[in-house]
């Protein structure tokens, strides 16, 4: 099924509004309030996983998507549409984090960005070059993790101290352990295939703050996608990222020793729930030197991320003017551009 948004007043598009967080009509104004609009999404199941053809309301054209296609626009009349049996039964979202930045903002945000850009060859900081820039809301599982840590390891304490003609080292050994329990909460995973992992672990932090119940209006105007992957099977994902927090957090539990050598770690996370949300993310596709470069920006703090093409002659000049030095490594350089706000 179709779901698509007519004014009441005029009969035009409705789409959402990232400003004001209503759903408007760009014709003659009218504003609904999205809490107001009933939808049940509960009572359809969805069970086709190939690409599936819908025909668009408004026009009537045929609308060709791929399996995990759960909103787009229609490519004759521009009209939003969402699929509804792909946001329904166990693939319907619990969550929702808004749009906040609108695409006017994000176009010229991403076009600060690129000119800020240090070592960034000359042409590329035109930002003339925007193939094209997409509004997506991306699946994510949330995940609230618990945990226990058991730790056992020998630690010492060296002083050096002179005493006559003689320089003496005390050592002295302690056992140490540590039963520790561990709480983490809103961890988040995208859950697309399509997606860069890396780039959507860099977007982060999301506001969790403006999470709202899920209704299929938010996602009016915009892309979104359902999810690849199950809870299940993204949660050694959600281990491997807390993973060194864990480990931060046991050694600032064993402090003051000059070394620490540990015999054993036990470390046990369960997952104690998760939940399915729609994360709002602009992706920005830019065309410099015959080579497309994707950038992501987090649709509601502005941060972008991706890596920008590097002036090998303004690297060259920027790293021996403040260090005096040859060429360092261009792969450092790749990963200072790798994001920023703006």
């Amino acid at each position: 099924m179709v779901i698509h948004y007519k004014c009441a007043n005029c009969g035009d598009d409705m789409a959402f509004d990232s400003e004001t967080g209503m759903l408007a009509c760009q014709s003659c104004g009218r504003q609904d309030h999205i809490d107001q609009i009933s939808e049940n999404l509960k009572t359809v199941v969805f069970s086709d996983d190939e690409a599936k053809e819908y025909h668009c309301e408004n026009c009537g054209a045929a609308l060709i998507t791929e399996a995990e296609t759960a909103a787009t626009t229609c490519s004759f009349c521009g009209a939003g549409v969402v699929l509804q049996d792909r946001l329904s039964g166990v693939l319907a979202p619990a969550k929702v984090i808004p749009f906040k930045i609108s695409k006017e903002e994000a176009m010229s945000a991403f076009k600060k960005w690129c000119k800020n850009g240090l070592l960034t060859p000359r042409g590329f900081m035109s930002a003339d070059r925007v193939k094209g820039i997409t509004g997506m809301y991306v699946p994510f599982w949330l995940y609230d993790v618990s945990g226990q840590a058991e730790v056992e390891a020998v630690a010492t304490k060296v002083k050096r101290y002179t005493k006559g003609d003689y320089e003496y080292t005390e050592t002295k050994y302690y056992e140490v352990y540590r039963d520790i329990d561990l709480s983490y909460v809103k961890v988040p995973i995208d859950a697309s295939e399509k997606m860069d992992d890396n780039i959507m672990d860099k977007l982060e932090p999301f506001p969790y703050d403006q999470l709202k119940d899920f209704k299929t209006p938010y996602l009016a105007g915009y892309i979104a996608e359902k999810y690849n992957y199950d809870d299940q099977e993204l949660f050694p994902r959600v281990q491997s990222k807390i993973k060194p927090f864990i480990d931060s957090y046991i050694s600032s539990t064993i402090s003051g020793y000059s070394s620490v050598t540990y015999r054993r770690k036990d470390i046990d996370t369960t997952k104690v729930r998760s939940d399915y949300v729609l994360l709002p993310v602009w992706m920005v596709y830019y065309d410099y030197d015959k080579t497309e470069h994707t950038f992501a920006m987090n649709g509601q703090t502005g941060k972008i991320v991706g890596k920008p093409p590097i002036s090998y002659s303004k690297a060259a000049a920027w790293f021996g003017g403040i260090a005096g030095t040859s060429f360092i490594t261009l792969k450092i350089v790749s990963l200072l551009m790798g994001g920023g706000l703006w």
